[in-house]
């Protein structure tokens, strides 16, 4: 049976312009990834890294190429953009962005809030379930300044997940944390992708991190070989 494709680059590239030179940051980059995969992405500080994460998030638009997540032709100038990211795509970044005022979660759900407040019974039950796989349901109620790094990481992968993302992107997840707490992170990501199939791509300075994944891809000055 075919595996299906939950994304594709097709040709991309990504270039600054300065008042002195045109950076050719992404270099004319194709990319499958199928659903259930679990890929790193390493690469040398200034290899474009982030820069393409940040393309396969929809938080940058390439100069030249197409974007397909999900066998969806993404149209980069439409007002639907930010709708698409929301429901599609969850983000982990190296600090966990959490709102300080909310607990842990209020903070799982706001991204599903956004896109259907009427359910919101709904919702926090799906908000507690995911509290539970992580191992935090005894925390729900703890806002962020009462919760370990660890466990606010933990939060955010969780409210990265609450939308049913057809992609998970995590940008150096664990950059913030102890090898013991990146450890236990680690597990987690393999867990939620063995269980739940669900697609991941990191960026990644962290063999070890990279060592749980599927596939390891090397960004060289914006060519991924």
């Amino acid at each position: 049976m075919t595996k299906k494709h939950i994304l594709q680059l097709k040709n991309i590239s990504k270039i600054y312009s300065t008042k002195t030179e045109d950076l050719n940051i992404i270099k004319d980059l194709s990319l499958d990834v199928e659903e259930g995969e679990f890929i790193s992405i390493l690469g040398q500080s200034g290899s474009g890294k982030t820069t393409l994460l940040n393309l396969i998030g929809l938080l940058d638009s390439p100069t030249n190429g197409s974007i397909i997540i999900d066998g969806e032709e993404i149209s980069l100038d439409s007002s639907s953009i930010d709708k698409v990211r929301n429901e599609k795509i969850g983000f982990v970044f190296q600090f966990h962005y959490l709102l300080p005022e909310f607990t842990a979660l209020e903070n799982i759900m706001i991204p599903a809030l956004t896109n259907n407040f009427k359910n919101r019974k709904e919702i926090e039950k799906r908000a507690l379930e995911l509290l539970k796989d992580i191992g935090l349901e005894n925390r729900a109620h703890h806002k962020p300044s009462e919760l370990s790094g660890g466990e606010k990481q933990r939060v955010a992968i969780a409210r990265a997940l609450i939308n049913n993302p057809k992609l998970l992107l995590l940008d150096e997840p664990t950059g913030n944390l102890d090898d013991e707490t990146s450890e236990k992170i680690f597990k987690l990501f393999k867990q939620i992708n063995e269980k739940k199939r669900q697609t991941i791509i990191t960026v990644t300075h962290s063999r070890e991190l990279s060592n749980i994944s599927h596939k390891k891809l090397l960004l060289k000055k914006g060519i991924l070989l």
